[in-house]
């Protein structure tokens, strides 16, 4: 099957990868028992709607077409990769009619780009990214280690794994872009800001993913049926959540105390910021209970199956943190406090019983400095509701995401790009 006819959407319902045994999962005995006290307890279902599991695992066999076409054309066609990539990023700095005589397939892929769908409200969308400078480098420990649980399952380790970019030494580096298309996409306005650096950094996320979507899907380790697509439609939608109620949830452990109005407001930003790097969802849940039920009934039905992929990348993580060959004085302080934190994180924000499985490093004194500090952490959030020291502390914690994020990167700048080869 070629990428092409891979990339067609599919119809709900009619095929579900093998490798997410939904409907098995809700027939376990301790699951039916789950869901009936559920209902009787809240009245509600513990799992998303027969529609609406349809459309979600339907989504795991849709990629993105539209910039499917333009890589298709414009980097394996005539022009090719390199001189591509620079036309891509004259379009996006200088606007695409500085290009003269673009391809149709680039026209097509801006068109869609500019464009901001009646469902985008502009407030809204702002007061989420507000909450991610809010949350400043809370972030990006509880996305990287609430990721390492879904690293279990193949469909996420495998394009990953062959990648290259989380495993292993280039774990931190392909983390430290990821928190790059973060901050970008958080800055003040910075979504719907035509030109802004952070819809940028989202359009070469959206053309990076096309291009290890295409590679892995062709590689002889790649099984659609499956698996589905890699980076499919599905489990970018889980990215999505990931960066939304998952995190809004898990930091109140930290102490960090996100409201359910901010929560939606994360809901409704992460859905346009998907839309901006390519999240074609059949459906979206646009509340917390739906997404939710979604995730119980992702976490019912996982495989397990990712191996030693998963190992690789869940033993990369919190290592990648600890100090560096030829580091001494501060830089050596910072990178061993980043090592013992990261470590807790992982420990905190992934289940017990995936944890054990895995090699980690000590996480106790990383834990015992993220329960020590709760009271402080609780009682800034609560004198940040006073509008003039919640001006100054978000400015404080985007100041120090980005010290953080430059002394991590040591000189470096993130590329966002991934033409090279697969390691194996």
């Amino acid at each position: 099957m070629t990428i092409e006819q891979q990339t067609k959407p599919v119809e709900s319902g009619r095929r579900t990868p093998t490798a997410f045994p939904y409907r098995e999962a809700m027939s376990r005995p301790m699951v039916r028992r789950a869901r009936k006290l559920a209902k009787r307890v809240t009245g509600k279902d513990m799992f998303p709607t027969t529609e609406q599991i349809e459309a979600f695992a339907g989504d795991m066999y849709n990629a993105d077409p539209v910039a499917e076409r333009f890589v298709d054309e414009v980097f394996y066609g005539a022009i090719g990769q390199t001189e591509g990539r620079a036309m891509l990023k004259q379009a996006l700095d200088h606007g695409i009619e500085s290009i003269e005589t673009p391809p149709a397939a680039m026209v097509a892929l801006f068109r869609e780009f500019e464009d901001v769908p009646d469902w985008v409200d502009p407030e809204i969308v702002e007061a989420g990214a507000q909450i991610w400078r809010r949350w400043g480098t809370f972030l990006f420990s509880v996305a990287g280690g609430e990721t390492l649980e879904m690293y279990t399952e193949a469909a996420v380790a495998t394009p990953l794994s062959l990648a290259g970019g989380y495993a292993g030494d280039n774990a931190l580096r392909r983390f430290l872009e990821t928190a790059k298309f973060w901050i970008d996409v958080s800055e003040p306005g910075a979504l719907l800001t035509p030109g802004s650096q952070g819809r940028a950094t989202a359009m070469l996320v959206r053309v990076m993913h096309v291009a290890v979507r295409r590679r892995v899907a062709e590689h002889p380790e790649w099984h659609t049926e499956r698996w589905g697509l890699p980076i499919s439609q599905a489990y970018m939608l889980l990215t999505l959540a990931g960066g939304s109620v998952v995190p809004a949830l898990a930091l109140w452990m930290t102490g960090v105390q996100t409201t359910r109005k901010e929560i939606h407001a994360l809901i409704h930003f992460q859905r346009y910021m998907g839309y901006i790097v390519g999240v074609r969802n059949t459906w979206y849940p646009e509340n917390i209970a739906d997404t939710v039920r979604l995730l119980a009934l992702v976490m019912c039905a996982r495989s397990y199956d990712a191996g030693d992929h998963g190992a690789e990348l869940i033993e990369s993580f919190p290592r990648a943190f600890a100090p560096r060959d030829g580091h001494g004085g501060k830089q050596l302080l910072r990178e061993r406090y980043n090592g013992m934190i990261y470590a807790g994180y992982s420990r905190l924000f992934m289940i017990p019983t995936t944890y054990a499985r895995y090699d980690m490093p000590n996480a106790i004194p990383g834990l015992l400095w993220i329960i020590v500090r709760i009271p402080a952490v609780t009682v800034i959030e609560t004198l940040r509701r006073i509008p003039p020291i919640g001006r100054l502390h978000e400015k404080w914690m985007v100041a120090h995401r980005e010290n953080w994020y430059r002394a991590q990167m040591d000189g470096r700048e993130a590329e966002f790009d991934a033409s090279g080869a697969l390691r194996r």
